[in-house]
Order: C-alpha cells, then structure tokens, then sequence
C-alpha cells in the first residue's frame, strides 16, 4: 500500500529520489490537494494521497517505493467563487504543468468543465459533481531514460542565418525519402532526405512550430477538425506524443542531436501567451483548476472574466512570480535538451502587466539573468491585439522581431502598387527607420514574405482572395487582404505567359528576402512552390494544405530552390555586404553605405520616390571600403525596363529572376573576376517583376 510523507518544496513537479518519486505544485489559494496515481496508461486510478505539507505557496509530499511507469494527476480543494476569481473542483482530475510527459487524450465531455451545464450546454454557474479523471490527459512518469544533447558547435553569424520555419507533421508526411514509420514525426524532420535538403539551401537554423502537447478547441471539435498547427497549448513540458513512436522526450533529442551534427540550429516557437483552457466557458484541464487567480490575468473589476489580449480567451499572467518561474523552468529545461532559441507567440503578451507593456517586464529580466538562456537566440512576434499591441522594433534588446512591415511592404511592392518603391528601399535597408532609432542592428529585423500564418508564397501570385471555405467559418477567418495578385485567373491555371510572370514574380519576392539586410526567414515548402490553395488560415486542416509534397521540390516548376541557394552562397561568401551595421547614402567619397538610384543611373531624388508611375530602382552596397559592391537592379512594373549600370564598376551578373535558371553557380570573387562582366554605363534590360544581381570588385570600386 502507498504511503506519502514529506517531501522536498524545491523542486516543481515530479522528481525521482533513491526509493520513491517526489511531488510539488504550487497552489496560492488551494485549500487542500490530492494527488492520484493511475497505471502507466492511465485508465485505471490506484491510490489517492492528500499532500498534508506546505511550504508557502507550495504542496508536496515523497512516496516511497513508488515505480515508474506511472501515471498521475492532482485534485485541487478549495472555494468555488468564480465572482472573486476562484474556480476550484475536486471532481476535476488537472494535469501537472511541470508534468514532463503526457498519456491519454482529451474529450469534450460535459464532466471536463468546472462549472456545471444544463440540457442546452449553458453554463449554470455552479461547481460542476462530474468526475473528469476518464475523460482528460493524464502526466506521465517514465522509467529513467538517458538523453545526451549535442551542441550545436556553428555559431552562424547573424549575416549568413537562414530561418526555416517547419511543422514537423505536415513537412514529411508525404516526403518519398523519409522512411514511412518515421514520417510525420521528429525521426521523420531529422532524416538524412531532409538534412542534405536543408544543407544544400543554405539553411542555418530550423524553427519548428509548437512541439508541445496541445489540444483542439471546441469549434474545432464541433467540425470534425484539429488545431494541426499547435498554438493551443496544455503543457509546456510534455511533447506531442503524435510526433514520436513511444518517448517524445527521447526521440526530440536523437532529432536535436542529428541537426546539431549537421551545424544546423532548433529554434522553438513557444506559446506562453495563452493556454487551450480558453474563455470562462471552456475546460478545466490544469491551470484554472490549480489556482485561476494567480495562473491567468483577470478582468480587475469582474474577476469571473479574463483579460484576453490574445483573442484566445484567456492570458496568461507572466507577472505573477510562480507563473514566470514556471515559464524560466520551462525554457531552461528545453535548452538543457540543446534547444538553441526559442520564438515567443504573442511575444508583447508575456511583457504586460496590469500598468501594460513594458521592454522591461520581469519576465524579460529574468531570461537576461538566467545563464542556461543568456547565449540561446531569441525570437518573438511583436504585437497582439491588447491596447498598445504593437511594438515593432521596441521589443527587448535581445529579440529578433518578426518584422509584419518587411512582408506587408514587399508585397505591395512586387504587386505594382503605386508610390511602394520608398517603403521597399526601407525594408531592403534592414528596417532601419524601425529598429536604428531604438538602437537595435540589423539582425533583429526578421525579413520575410510568408510564414504559416497567412498565405502561402506561392498563393500570393495566384489568389487575391481567401478560400478558407474548408475551416467551417463560411471564410469569415483568416486575413481579408493578402496584398496578392493573381494575373487574371483565380487559382490553378495552365495559361504559359500566366505562369511565366507568375514564376518570375515569385523569384523576386523570394530573393527580395534573402538579399535585404537584416534575417531571412522562408516556410518549408517556399522553395518549391508549395500552394495551400487559397488558404491563408490553413491552421486546422491536417491534410494535403498543410502536407508538403515533395514533387514539387524534384519538379521546381518555378526555378525557386536555384534562388535560395545561390543568394545564401552570395550571403556566406561576401558577409560584409551583409554585415550587423547599419549602412546610410554616402553623398561622397567611397565608404561603407547604400546608394539609391535611378534605373537611368542618377541618384534618386525627392521627386523620383514620390513618382507614383516608378517602378524600378536601384540599390547599391558599398562593402568593404568599396572592394566589394552589389547591385541590385529592381522591376516592380509589368512592362520591361532598361536600367543604366552604374560607374565606378566592372558588374557581373549574378542572378536574373526572369530567367528559371539564371544563376551564375560559382560566386566566387577570383571565378568572377576571371569571366567578362558589363561596364559601368552600359544598360540591361529587366523583364516585368523582375531582379537582377550583379557584383563588383577591385581598384575600379575604390574611386568614384
């Protein structure tokens, strides 16, 4: 028979000790705790054991001789008010938030709410007598298993990084050379097929949306769907036990490991924003029912309500200490797996308070002042929809921000919208006018035109609407604008001048990303093409909009995998072009910066960039004290354009984005060097929606 006595408050969560296992959860306002242990599958309960000790805010107890496998859950006693923001129910069986694996699934079962429901499914406003424990996820405690990280041993200059945004189902489900058992799961993203891929593109550091245990919201549920992306979390230790065979734990660390070995980075995208408990209305799984006081930020003035600056239904609160310490842990513990960054959701969230936003919120002191996390590369999303929700640019000094502005003005400008030319000369400038004046360099500007959230790359040239017809919200969802074009036929299309400027346009968008200054980041499946079919809110359909389909990456219709590998050649070979300074118009003299001409070769002008009728521009990099020059030669408009090159050079072309296969394969200076080039003053002529690249070098750069 088990017994518990007092244990150890230090340690959070469940930790094993010589004869027994260890248990601590922190509960401000409980009044009483029950832990229950269930077999290692969950189905069946064998003992109920009060944890009698408290230290502070802090209950726990030592069992002895308990083994692993085991499952276990807690039960947390006190008042049920939900007027002052206290919602405990005994009769819920919460999921451990340090619980470090998950077993059993979840089910919208009428016993999963902590307040009760009458026969139309209303919220009566009483405690709820149903016992949740069969239908909800269980923590899991396995036998003691040996996970060996490797470091990642390139630290790759912010100059040279490319980000590849990845779901780890829904990029190898269907991948050929991915062996079939380990599809759609970390073996599966970690496969010696995806590895060469990632390699060959140039690719540095691999971001993978959420990893954790996740539930699905119950709109979802109502439709037959899932949150297939993960931005609806339940626990923060415990992985998504779909993406393995048997150990998440395990398995993400061989995954971890084989990409470390590559030189290639993990970064996580996190969700500490909100939790998957949702609204007032929504389960009682964890949080809520351990302390909702203090887990979750409430309406001041009504408590029985949340704050819900993340349009989620609740939000979680990062002032309170325990809640932040649970998130430091968290973040800690990951980086001890050898993750090497982590991307925060909602990332203006986690700096709120009830006095609003602060750069210098405590959570953000706190990940400055813990050493696993002081060297780890930080990501976040600088907005939400919170009063003062927007902070572009004026996040922590250690974020890389993902910068909407970059994706906004790019695709207005490669649409041909009037007078963009100003706005895409700024974003290809790093963002300077957003970032420089709060002191940050370029790095923390993350560039990029498409991501998971949106339209899909290749969408943005075929459809200038949405079709989110297959979410089930009669595409009321999703963004009502995605700044796309279409050339005169809605979707799919086998007219060749149609896909032919639609190639070409996709090719400039996508080097647009790769040659501005600042951190490029692309979405598995935008170097071939990959097309959710209008879809710019694809979050809940685990099918083929979301599955990559590797033909098209052996077909690359569009000629786009030739673009990301030659520019990121062009970014490893000559980092000055591309150094972490910011560089500004040299009116004379030859030095370090950017100069901004007219396609007929004189600098620009007040007037030229207010000219709603300009579509094409200029923009050269002066590197190296002038022994490095690149040209950029750009053509927004549908009608070709002959562009004067500039002197001081001797310019050879790089890449042309009208051509499927221009690229010149060997970047190389003393390559260059050796072939004919184009002399200064001499034109080339650019296609519609076009770029061309051209290098220069030597004495004949130095003097203008």
């Amino acid at each position: 028979m088990l017994t518990i006595i007092p244990g150890d408050p230090g340690r959070l969560g469940v930790t094993a000790h010589e004869g027994g296992y260890n248990f601590a959860l922190f509960s401000q306002h409980a009044e009483a705790v029950e832990l229950c242990l269930y077999t290692a599958d969950g189905s069946t309960e064998v003992a109920r054991l009060m944890l009698t000790e408290r230290a502070g805010s802090v209950w726990h107890g030592f069992v002895p001789s308990l083994e692993a496998p085991f499952a276990y859950g807690y039960r947390v006693h006190g008042p049920w008010s939900p007027n002052r923001g206290h919602r405990f129910n005994p009769n819920k069986l919460l999921f451990d938030p340090y619980a470090r694996d998950i077993v059993g699934s979840f089910s919208w079962h009428p016993a999963a709410y902590g307040d009760a429901r009458d026969k139309q499914g209303h919220s009566t406003g009483e405690r709820c007598p149903l016992d949740s424990g069969p239908w909800v996820p269980k923590g899991l405690v396995r036998r003691p298993d040996i996970c060996y990280p490797k470091p990642c041993t390139v630290a790759t200059p912010w100059s040279q990084t490319l980000v590849w945004e990845a779901h780890v189902r829904g990029t190898t489900l269907l991948h050929p050379n991915v062996p079939e058992q380990d599809r759609g799961r970390f073996r599966g993203l970690a496969a010696p097929a995806v590895i060469d891929h990632l390699k060959a593109h140039g690719v540095s550091a691999v971001e993978l949306m959420p990893v954790q245990s996740v539930i699905s919201e119950h709109h979802l549920y109502q439709r037959n769907l899932v949150n297939f992306w993960g931005y609806n979390p339940l626990g923060w230790f415990a992985f998504n036990p779909d993406f393995a065979h048997s150990d998440p734990r395990a398995e993400f660390c061989w995954m971890v490991n084989q990409f470390h070995d590559a030189g290639i980075e993990v970064i996580l995208d996190i969700v500490y924003n909100h939790t998957g408990e949702s609204d007032s209305l929504g389960p009682t799984l964890c949080y809520r029912g351990i302390d909702n006081a203090a887990y979750y930020r409430l309406m001041p003035d009504d408590p029985q309500h949340y704050v819900n600056d993340t349009g989620c239904g609740n939000t979680l609160n990062a002032d309170h200490p325990m809640v932040r310490r649970l998130i430091i842990d968290n973040l800690s513990w990951l980086a001890s797996l050898g993750v090497d960054g982590f991307r925060f959701d909602l990332g203006v969230t986690l700096g709120r308070s009830n006095e609003g936003f602060s750069r210098d919120a405590p959570l953000w002191q706190a990940i400055r002042e813990t050493p696993m996390l002081s060297n780890r590369r930080l990501f976040t999303e600088p907005w939400d929809i919170g009063p003062g929700g927007y902070q572009l640019g004026r996040m922590p000094a250690e974020m890389v921000e993902w910068n909407d502005r970059f994706r906004d003005d790019v695709r207005r400008a490669w649409r041909g919208d009037a007078n963009s030319l100003g706005a895409l000369a700024r974003r290809l400038h790093g963002s300077a006018d957003i970032f420089e004046p709060h002191g940050r360099p370029p790095h923390c500007s993350l560039n990029y035109i498409a991501s998971h959230d949106g339209a899909s790359l290749a969408d943005l040239v075929a459809y200038t609407r949405k079709h989110n017809e297959a979410n089930g919200e009669q595409n009321r969802d999703g963004h009502h604008d995605n700044l796309a074009q279409n050339f005169g036929v809605e979707g799919a299309t086998d007219d060749p001048d149609i896909l032919a400027l639609r190639g070409r346009t996709l090719r400039s968008q996508l080097a647009t990303v790769l040659l501005a200054q600042g951190t490029p980041m692309i979405t598995a499946g935008d170097e071939f093409g990959h097309s959710r079919g209008g879809n710019n809110n694809a979050y809940c359909q685990d099918n083929e909009l979301n599955w990559l389909d590797w033909r098209q990456w052996e077909q690359d219709a569009f000629g786009l995998r030739k673009v990301v590998q030659t520019l990121m050649s062009l970014r490893k070979s000559y980092p000055a072009i591309w150094q972490d300074g910011w560089r500004h118009q040299q009116a004379h003299g030859r030095s370090d910066g950017i100069d901004w001409l007219h396609p007929d070769g004189h600098e620009m002008t007040v007037v030229d960039w207010e000219n709603s009728n300009l579509h094409g521009v200029m923009m050269r990099v002066i590197a190296d004290q002038g022994r490095q020059d690149l040209l950029l030669c750009i053509n927004t408009a549908l009608a070709s354009g002959c562009f004067q090159l500039p002197a001081p050079g001797h310019w050879h072309r790089v890449l042309d984005t009208a051509v499927v296969d221009s690229a010149v394969a060997d970047v190389h200076r003393e390559t260059l060097q050796g072939k004919i080039g184009i002399a200064a003053g001499e034109e080339t002529e650019l296609l519609s929606r076009s770029i061309q690249v051209f290098l220069s070098f030597g004495a004949e750069s130095v003097v203008r």
